[in-house]
Order: structure tokens, then C-alpha cells, then sequence
């Protein structure tokens, strides 16, 4: 039975690198030796600052994902890596196979084969990393659904919001603005085409009323941002997941006159209104579809090997502004 190393959560802004055995693969699962994962900033450092929510499991939609936000415990959802041995059962095809799964920081595991995705040769290992959080911008295109020619905004450029403002730049919309504190985030994002500003810039001068807003900045005093771009009728989409965190959000004057909606926007499960049509693996495919055309790995920043987590989730807690993306190479 080999050793991995794995990724340990074990409080409040403490990680280990720990040893364990890695068990032979059951009926109808597959061994994946770990080539790279990539962190979730938004999650992981709730995660790291312990501000999960404790009665919440860590994800119900993932079955590599057990127990709750109880330490220790191991996270992380976007791990690329190499089938290298086979559960009885499985087709001889999967071995060798280039394959996604929702895992965490570790460098080998094991999975049900149904639960992989192959990833297409012309895709690179980095470019699929972003596959989860590619996923979450297909679905928050979804759930906004925008209409040629409307103005749209994004509060907030990490990953999830570039991703989305990536695909939204390929809508016929009027205008689509950016926000965001960090100049690299809005470097990257003028480079998808979108009018990416710093938010003090909204404040001296009236500007036109948005009438689509994504909240993706993690920060729920933003959702005060978004209620002051909105005009009547207009609809705020929230990607963020706060856990703890709260803040007061002002509801009175335009909010309550206009007719703003707000609209929770999650990755889990797809809208009522599209289920008819769409289920995950369609939404995958398009996701695919869209790492290929739009190729993230620019975003990349920094790349540490695993026994540097420490050093990784620092960085991501004390200076974000100088991080986007950052993976683990195995």
C-alpha cells in the first residue's frame, strides 16, 4: 500500500503535510497519482480563517468531500493528475488516462471511475485546473442571463470574476465594468476587454445604472456596491459564499422603490428553470469548452509544490494583491 502526502487543515491558519497510507483502489474505482491542484481562494481561506460555517458539511455534492468544517480535515476541488492503477471492474482504457476530479491537496487517491473526467489532449493540465471555477462562471452566466445590449457589472476580479467577465466580454452587451481593489486583478481583466476600474473611481461622478450585477468579491459589504449600481428593475447575482461573515446591507431607499432583485447563484445544482434541458454534464461540457477558447492558465501567479502550503496560504491570507492564481505541483 503506497504513502501520499496529504493537505490537512488542523485549525485556525494551520496546515500539515501528512503521511498516510493510500488504499488500493475498490471495485470500480481507479488510483490518480496527482500531477497539480489548484487552490480556491475565495473557499479556502474562509477555510483557513476558520469562517466556515461549522454545522454545514463540506460539500453534500462531493463525495471525496466528507464530515464538516471540523478539524483537522482535508479540502480542495480541483486536482489533475494520472490514472495509475485500476479497481476490478474498470475498462483497461482508464489507465494512463490524463483525468480531472473533485479531490483534495494530495498526491495520490482514489475515485470512482464515474466520478472522473477525461480531459480532451488538446487541453492543458493548467488550463483544467480551472474547470470547477470555469464551471461556476458557465452557471452564473446561467442564472443572469444577460440580454444584448444591457450594461453589466462585476464587483470583485479573482478568479471567479475574470472567468466570468472572460465570458461575458463575448456577450453584445453595452458595457461591461469591472471592480476591483487589486491593480493585477484589473490588469488582467482589461486584457478580456472589459472597462475594469478601481471602485473609488465609480464614487465622484453619476454613471449609468447597471442592469445586471454579479457580487463576486466576497466581501458582503459589496452587496451595498451592487444595490447603488442597480437601476429599477435591475438584477444583483450573487456568487460569493460569505460563511460567517456579515455585514449590514442597506435595503431602504432605492432597494425597496426599484424592484432590485437578488438572485443567490450556486454551483451545485442548476437553476429549477434550466433543468428540464441541462444537467452537470452538459454544463461540463460547455465549462470544457470554454477553458479551451479562453485558456486561464495566464492567471496563474504562483506555483508551489505541496510541503509549501504554508507558505502558499500566507501568501493568499497577508498580501492577495499579489496573488490570482496559485497551484500545487506534484
Amino acid at each position: 500500500m503506497p504513502l501520499r502526502q496529504s493537505l490537512y487543515f488542523t485549525g485556525p491558519r494551520r496546515l500539515e503535510v501528512r503521511s498516510e497510507d493510500c488504499p488500493a483502489p475498490h471495485r470500480g474505482a481507479v488510483q490518480v497519482q496527482t500531477r497539480l491542484s489548484a487552490i480556491s481562494p475565495g473557499t479556502e481561506m474562509l477555510i483557513y480563517r476558520d469562517q466556515a460555517p461549522k454545522q454545514m458539511a463540506l460539500d453534500e455534492s462531493i463525495a471525496a468531500l466528507e464530515g464538516g468544517f471540523q478539524y483537522p480535515f482535508k479540502y480542495g476541488y480541483a486536482a489533475i493528475g494520472e490514472v495509475i492503477a485500476l479497481g476490478d471492474g474498470v475498462d483497461a482504457g482508464w489507465l494512463g488516462e490524463r483525468v480531472f476530479a473533485f479531490n483534495p491537496h494530495e498526491t495520490h487517491f482514489c475515485a470512482p471511475s464515474s466520478g472522473l473526467v477525461r480531459l480532451p489532449k488538446d487541453l492543458s493540465s493548467e488550463d483544467a485546473a480551472f474547470l470547477p471555477n470555469m464551471e461556476t462562471a458557465v452557471n452564473l452566466v446561467m442564472d443572469g442571463q444577460p440580454v444584448i445590449g444591457e450594461r453589466v457589472a462585476i464587483i470583485g476580479q479573482g478568479i471567479v470574476g475574470l472567468l466570468t467577465a472572460a465570458l461575458l466580454a463575448r456577450f453584445p452587451l453595452e458595457d461591461l465594468v469591472t471592480l476591483d481593489f487589486y491593480a493585477n486583478r484589473r490588469e488582467a481583466s482589461a486584457t478580456l476587454g472589459a472597462r475594469a476600474l478601481h471602485p473609488d473611481e465609480l464614487a465622484p461622478s453619476p454613471h449609468p445604472r447597471a442592469d445586471l450585477i454579479y457580487e463576486l468579491s466576497g466581501a458582503p459589504a459589496a452587496l451595498n456596491t451592487a444595490i447603488a449600481l442597480a437601476g429599477f428593475g435591475s438584477r444583483i447575482v450573487i456568487g460569493s459564499w460569505y460563511g460567517e461573515k456579515q455585514a449590514a446591507i442597506n435595503l431602504g431607499g432605492d432597494f425597496h422603490r426599484q424592484r432590485i432583485q437578488i438572485i443567490s447563484s450556486q454551483v451545485s445544482s442548476i437553476a429549477p428553470r434550466f433543468q428540464g434541458r441541462w444537467d452537470k454534464t452538459r454544463r461540463f461540457a460547455s465549462a470544457l469548452k470554454m477553458l479551451a477558447e479562453i485558456s486561464p492558465a495566464r492567471f496563474i501567479t504562483q506555483r508551489f509544490p505541496l510541503n509549501d502550503a504554508t507558505v502558499a496560504y500566507r501568501l493568499l491570507d497577508e498580501n492577495p494583491q499579489q496573488a490570482i492564481q496559485v497551484i500545487f505541483k506534484y
